[in-house]
């Protein structure tokens, strides 16, 4: 999930337009800690995302401190948390991610008896379900990796414990990005992203633990592949899905392979492509331009993501300190708010909806038709009033998740793989 710093500026600045009415600010600091508070940096590296100018500049102005931003993609914050450990404080980094990242022991478990909100968080992170009887969904879910037993560990726990791997702050249920205007049809299943009607008009990310999701979502309500478990795949699997993935680029079903943020708006907004792989917020920024763009659910339901924050192994003293504040602030509703108009879900709903006026959660949580225009997080009017978000509420998208992005047992053999597919 790549994001210039040029475009991250731009888009940060102007997203103030569409933000909070509270700051939702943590208060009580110790003695000492108000002190020196100003002297303090955290080091923050993380994707294009939620790594935003006006979330650093809120910390600033709540907590008091510095949070110096390093954006990249995806599979570059992994490898530099992994390898790079010291160069930066915090890592902001999608829970399919720590599954390679934690064991290497570069990050420090967090110690849930000094998070205030913690059982306020969403429990798809705390207990693997939304509701009682969701389903877990395939693949790397949160709260497959969310847990450790002890300080020292490296593997999971695979239950709730008081030592969380990261503090959730973000996430979404994903789908395909869709030109109502332009695909000439309804826009029903995965599978229709490979339909011969819209030949070099199609594109798919590429991310490799990602795009591999979306394929396997595409072969499977296709009828080309059947998974045992779409999130670990075995060699026979990913190779069924990745010569499928070849004989369509060959055959010119894709106009391109997409990796940030800006690449996928405007492959949208040109009209290049007219049905692709997406996230909210692009969708939301195509339709902030007056171009019409849907995230279409799909009969064979959602792709998730999440990410949190996670501290680094080194960090101590004051510095630890402030990141526990930092931690505790994202939960505090501000940062929730401001990141649930952008077409994202925060980790607690509750500071989040006290932050947001009674049309905006209307509209973006519950799946009501807004009474009032909707502002994109560029301060647009992106929906009028009686828009009704696409897939509705809350619980009807995060309900139908079937799969997550995962690290797979087989990756290095599925990354090696995907790049021949690239290179083809």
């Amino acid at each position: 999930m790549t994001e210039t710093k040029t475009s991250l500026t731009r888009r940060g600045a102007l997203a103030l337009a569409g933000a909070a009415l509270g700051s939702g600010a943590v208060t009580g600091f110790p003695t000492l800690w108000a002190q020196n508070i100003k002297d303090v940096t955290l080091r923050q590296i993380g994707t294009g995302v939620s790594g935003l100018n006006p979330i650093a500049e809120q910390v600033k102005k709540d907590l008091g401190f510095n949070l110096q931003l390093t954006v990249t993609d995806t599979d570059a914050v992994a490898q530099r948390a992994a390898t790079q450990a010291r160069s930066f404080d915090i890592a902001d980094i999608e829970y399919f991610s720590i599954k390679k990242v934690y064991p290497t022991g570069a990050v420090q478990p967090i110690d849930t008896k000094k998070i205030k909100l913690i059982d306020k968080i969403v429990p798809i992170f705390t207990t693997g379900r939304l509701t009682p009887d969701s389903p877990m969904g395939q693949g790397t879910s949160p709260f497959s990796v969310g847990f450790v037993e002890s300080p020292a560990a490296k593997s999971f726990a695979g239950r709730r414990t008081e030592l969380m791997t990261l503090l959730p702050t973000i996430y979404n249920a994903d789908t395909l990005g869709i030109r109502p205007d332009l695909v000439g049809r309804p826009i029903t299943n995965w599978k229709d992203l490979i339909d011969p009607a819209f030949k070099g008009k199609a594109s798919i990310l590429n991310i490799p633990g990602i795009g591999i999701m979306d394929a396997a979502m595409v072969c499977e309500s296709a009828g080309i592949a059947k998974y045992g478990d779409k999130g670990n795949m075995t060699q026979a699997e990913i190779d069924k899905t990745i010569n499928f993935l070849i004989e369509q680029k060959r055959a010119g079903q894709f106009r391109a392979f997409w990796k940030s943020f800006d690449e996928s708006v405007n492959l949208m907004a040109s009209g290049e492509v007219i049905i692709q792989s997406m996230w909210s917020p692009a969708v939301a920024a195509v339709r902030s331009r007056g171009i019409p763009c849907t995230y279409q659910p799909l009969a064979e339901g959602y792709r998730a993501w999440g990410s949190g924050l996670g501290i680094m192994r080194h960090v101590s003293g004051l510095q630890l300190d402030a990141a526990y504040e930092y931690l505790n602030w994202y939960l505090s509703g501000w940062a929730g708010a401001f990141l649930n108009r952008q077409g994202y879900y925060s980790a607690v709903l509750e500071t989040a909806k006290q932050n947001m006026s009674e049309n905006e959660w209307g509209y973006w949580m519950e799946g009501k038709p807004a009474t009032a225009d909707i502002l994109s997080p560029e301060g647009k009017v992106m929906e009028k009033a009686g828009a009704v978000r696409d897939g509705g509420s809350f619980m009807e998208r995060m309900g139908k998740v079937v799969c997550w992005n995962s690290v797979m047992d087989e990756d290095r053999y599925m990354v090696r793989r995907w790049n021949e597919f690239i290179a083809a």
